[in-house]
C-alpha cells in the first residue's frame, strides 16, 4: 500500500506525477532505445528492419513493467532487465537492442528527456504565480501599510512594491530556470567510460542523430554518466525557488495574525474547516504547506552536491539517492507552485486594518520624514536625526502622538510650522517612489 504522500496523491499534480510513474519512466527508456536503433541504421550499423522491429516492440504495452521487475529478480539490474525484456519480444532483431550503449546511455538521457517535460510544468506555473504578483503588484502600488523591519514598525510601504519585490524575484528564478536548463536537457551516446569507443567510427553521427530525434543537445563530455554538476544545479535552483515560495507564504502567514490581520488567505466559509475543536479559526494551512515543503526541498540539496564526486568515472552511490531527489523536486515544487497560485488567486486584503496599523506608533513610524525635512533646512542630518530620536522617546513615554510633542519644541518648530509638520506625519505622503519602482519591477518580472 502506499506509504509516501506523494504515493497517496497528497502532493503534486497528476500531469507531473505520471513523469517519474514506473510506466512513463520505462517508456522513456524504450523510446530512447528505439531511438538508437534508428540511428544506428540510418548509419548503417545495423539493419533498418530491425530498427523498425525494436521501434515496434519498444511500448510499455509490450515490455510491460510486470515483466521488467520479473526479470530483475534474476539480473539484480534494471536496466539490463528491460534490455533482455525487449530483446526478447524484438525476436531474431533483439541482438540489436542496446548495441553498443551502456546503461546510463539511456538512463541519463531518459532524466533529460523527463527534467525537459517537467521543468515545462514548472515554468507554466512560475509565470503563472509571476502574473498574479504583478497584477497585485499594480491594483495595490497605492495601498499605504507599514514596512516592518526587525518584526517592528518602520517607515510606510505599499503593499503593491511588497508584492513587486515577490514578482522581481519570480522573475528573477525564471531567469535561472532557462539558463539552468541549457546546461541540464543533454543526453549520451557515450559508452562504458565516456570514450563511445563502443560505437567505432561513426560514433559521434550516430550521437548526433539520436539527439536530434530526441530533441536534445549531446553533453560536450561525459564519463560512464552525465557529469551530476548539472543534476546539483537544478536542485539547489529548486530550493532556492521554494524559498522564494517560503518567504511569499511566510509574509502570509504574519500579516495573517490575529493582531495584524492585513492580508489573509481564502476561506471557503461553506465547508473549510480551521480547526478540529475551535470552530472560529481560519489557519493558513496552505501557506503553512508552502513553508513547510520548503524544509524538505532544502534538504535535498546535500544528496545533490554530495552526488558531484564519484569515484573515478562513476560508482553507484548517486543511483539509489537520485531515484528520491530528483523526482521529489519536480512534484515537491510542483505543488508549492499549484497551492501558492490558489493562496494568490484567493488572497484576502484588508487596507482597513493596514490604516489602522500604521496609526498604532502614534506618528513614529513617520520620524525618518520629520528627520529629512529638518536636516535639509540646513541642521544637518545628525542634529536632525538627534532630535528626533529625543522626541521618539519622550513620545513613547507619555504615550503621546509623536505629532504633539514635536509640535511642543521650539528647536523644531522655529524650523518647520505645525501645518508643514503635520502633512511630513501622513504615511501617504511618505511612500517615496513606490509607484514607479513597482512598475519597474513589474515590467522587468514580465520580460522573463
Amino acid at each position: 500500500m502506499p506509504v509516501c504522500p506523494i504515493d497517496t496523491g497528497r502532493y503534486g499534480s497528476g500531469e507531473m506525477k505520471a513523469l517519474f510513474e514506473e510506466e512513463g519512466r520505462i517508456q522513456r527508456y524504450l523510446d530512447v532505445e528505439a531511438a538508437l536503433a534508428e540511428a544506428l541504421a540510418e548509419e548503417g550499423e545495423i539493419p533498418l528492419k530491425s530498427a523498425k522491429a525494436i521501434r515496434e516492440k519498444a511500448s510499455v504495452k509490450i515490455v510491460t513493467p510486470q515483466k521488467v521487475k520479473e526479470r530483475e529478480k534474476r539480473t539484480r539490474h534494471d536496466l539490463m532487465a528491460l534490455v533482455e525484456v525487449l530483446a526478447e519480444e524484438a525476436g531474431e532483431h533483439g541482438k540489436y537492442v542496446h548495441w553498443g550503449a551502456t546503461s546510463y546511455d539511456i538512463v541519463d538521457t531518459s532524466w533529460s528527456l523527463i527534467a525537459r517535460d517537467g521543468l515545462s510544468i514548472i515554468r507554466s506555473r512560475m509565470r503563472r504565480m509571476r502574473d498574479l504578483l504583478c497584477e497585485m503588484a499594480l491594483k495595490h502600488k497605492g495601498t499605504v501599510m507599514v514596512g516592518r523591519t526587525h518584526g517592528q514598525h518602520a517607515t510606510p510601504i505599499t503593499l503593491g512594491l511588497k508584492m513587486a519585490v515577490y514578482a522581481a524575484e519570480a522573475g528573477r528564478n525564471l531567469q535561472r530556470l532557462a539558463q539552468l536548463e541549457e546546461r541540464l536537457i543533454v543526453g549520451k551516446m557515450s559508452g562504458a567510460v565516456g570514450t563511445m569507443a563502443s560505437q567505432g567510427e561513426k560514433a559521434m553521427k550516430i550521437e548526433e542523430r539520436l539527439m536530434g530525434k530526441l530533441g536534445l543537445r549531446p553533453a560536450e563530455v561525459t564519463t560512464q554518466v552525465i557529469c551530476r554538476d548539472r543534476f546539483a544545479e537544478f536542485i539547489c535552483w529548486a530550493a532556492i525557488t521554494a524559498s522564494s515560495l517560503d518567504r511569499i507564504a511566510t509574509e502570509i502567514r504574519n500579516l495573517q495574525r490575529t493582531e495584524i490581520q492585513e492580508l489573509a488567505e481564502g476561506f471557503e466559509t461553506r465547508t473549510q474547516v480551521g480547526s478540529s475543536t475551535m470552530p472560529h479559526k481560519q489557519n493558513p494551512v496552505d501557506c503553512e504547506k508552502v513553508s513547510g515543503l520548503a524544509k524538505v526541498m532544502r534538504g535535498l540539496v546535500v544528496p545533490a552536491l554530495e552526488n558531484i564526486p564519484l569515484w573515478h568515472e562513476r560508482d553507484l552511490t548517486d543511483s539509489s539517492s537520485e531515484r528520491f531527489i530528483i523526482p521529489m523536486s519536480f512534484i515537491i515544487l510542483d505543488e508549492m507552485l499549484m497551492t501558492l497560485i490558489r493562496v494568490l488567486e484567493n488572497m484576502r486584503v484588508y487596507p482597513e486594518r493596514m490604516a489602522r496599523n500604521l496609526l498604532l506608533t502614534q506618528g513614529a513610524n513617520l520620524s525618518e520624514s520629520v528627520m529629512m525635512a529638518l536636516a535639509k533646512k540646513g541642521i544637518g542630518r545628525q542634529k536632525a536625526h538627534e532630535l528626533l530620536r529625543i522626541a521618539s522617546i519622550k513620545a513613547l513615554k507619555e504615550n503621546a502622538p509623536l505629532l504633539d510633542v514635536l509640535c511642543r519644541m521650539p528647536e523644531i518648530t522655529a524650523l518647520i510650522n505645525e501645518a508643514e509638520l503635520a502633512e511630513k506625519m501622513k504615511a501617504e505622503n511618505y511612500i517615496g517612489k513606490a509607484h514607479e519602482l513597482v512598475d519597474r519591477a513589474v515590467a522587468f518580472a514580465k520580460e522573463q
